[in-house]
């Protein structure tokens, strides 16, 4: 950002002091803020200001400041920040504003300073030789749809050309500006399209009025229908045949076979939803319910059967092959827990978990087991424990030690 500096002392006035028609509406204006906020007035004091001299001046600076009671420092901070605020004498009949930014750009923007490099002075800020006219580039002035455009004062000319423009400047350098017609400079309202609106251009009856009667769509039975024009109540709704708007149709798209029976779609579909919550409904794991799905659970089921009935023949066979009861009892003595052979009741029958014992082999006593221990291997193939290597490496001590 450029720096911005008061003007030299040479072209400073003075003093500075309101008319008396401005004086009233600088009180009028402070009078709006709350007691305590009057200092929120200083931007529109200093632009009435500078509308009243043509710029803003270190005079009009500490009168501001004085009348709302602010800090100097506080009002040159605001008035050199803003680039609205002329702090140098400007033209007294115009200054010309061109807007250099993109879109004027890009409509011819470059040409326009060119004109005023002709006709006012080769550099901004700088006034022509009899003092009325002067210019600068700023930034965007908000009418880029009419671009390019300039702003005199308060005032913009759009939709200009390097020719009109120097017509506009030769008004205001005779002293006749306000002849000049503001906004547009061609054949444009405000900012509608050129050469005028091109939609809703048949009027408020909407596009049937315009019809014959018994081409007009959707006309209702209504005073509207007697007259052969769409009533009120109908014109602001769409007049289309569309597949996304036509009441018609069962959905959008389906313009071809719209009214079509959709039960024979929905038969064919599989409701994934139901049964979710059985077991193998795919939330575990398992497979979906449907066709496929029942026969891959009936395999599932048929292979956990095979497998238990696997297991139960392991079981009676023993781990090692041993075909018959005495390959289990032998299981049951090595590796599971056995309580203590109960003598008084060998004449009694079995009961509870005791076993008889089987036929045509030595007798067992009935024992109490319990199905907490894994079965292991067999009559000598059982792992020595801790205890018993113990035993024996203190045994083979004792005997050494009686041979030496």
């Amino acid at each position: 950002m450029s720096v911005r500096r008061l003007a030299e002392d040479s072209v400073q006035p003075a003093s500075f002091a309101f008319s008396s028609e401005n004086a009233v509406w600088a009180e009028r204006t402070i009078g709006k803020y709350p007691e305590g906020r009057q200092q929120s007035a200083v931007i529109p004091l200093l632009m009435r200001a500078q509308e009243q001299e043509g710029w803003v001046s270190k005079a009009a600076i500490e009168h501001v400041a004085d009348r709302l009671q602010m800090p100097l420092i506080r009002v040159l901070e605001v008035a050199t920040f803003y680039t609205q605020f002329q702090l140098k004498p400007v033209g007294t009949r115009a200054h010309v504003q061109v807007c250099g930014t993109t879109p004027c750009m890009l409509r011819g923007s470059d040409a326009l300073k060119d004109v005023c490099r002709h006709r006012i002075h080769h550099d901004q800020f700088h006034l022509n030789e009899a003092g009325t006219l002067s210019w600068e580039e700023v930034e965007c002035l908000g009418a880029c749809v009419n671009a390019p455009m300039v702003m005199i004062f308060k005032d913009t000319y759009e939709d200009l050309t390097p020719e009109r423009l120097e017509e506009i400047i030769d008004a205001f350098e005779r002293g006749e500006g306000a002849s000049v017609p503001v906004g547009p400079q061609i054949d444009r309202h405000l900012s509608s399209p050129v050469g005028g609106p091109t939609t809703l251009t048949d009027g408020n009856a909407g596009e049937g009025a315009s019809r014959p009667a018994a081409e007009a769509p959707h006309q209702g039975t209504g005073a509207g229908a007697a007259t052969g024009g769409t009533p009120p109540s109908q014109a602001g709704r769409p007049d289309t045949h569309a597949p996304e708007t036509d009441p018609t149709l069962a959905g959008p798209g389906k313009a071809t076979n719209g009214n079509a029976d959709q039960h024979a779609e929905a038969a064919e579909k599989v409701d994934v939803a139901e049964g979710a919550d059985q077991p193998g409904a795919g939330r575990t794991g398992g497979t979906q319910q449907g066709p496929t799905g029942a026969a891959e659970k009936d395999a599932d089921a048929l292979e956990r059967g095979s497998a238990s009935k696997d297991a139960d023949q392991a079981r009676r066979d023993g781990p090692l092959g041993v075909k018959g009861d005495a390959a289990e009892s032998a299981v049951v003595q090595d590796h599971k827990r056995v309580d203590a052979p109960d003598h008084a009741g060998a004449d009694r029958a079995p009961a509870g978990d005791a076993r008889p014992e089987p036929s045509g082999s030595a007798p067992v006593e009935n024992k109490r087991v319990t199905d907490d221990v894994l079965p292991g291997p067999v009559g000598g193939d059982r792992p020595r424990t801790n205890a018993e290597v113990e035993a024996d490496e203190a045994k083979s001590e004792k005997g050494e030690r009686r041979d030496a």
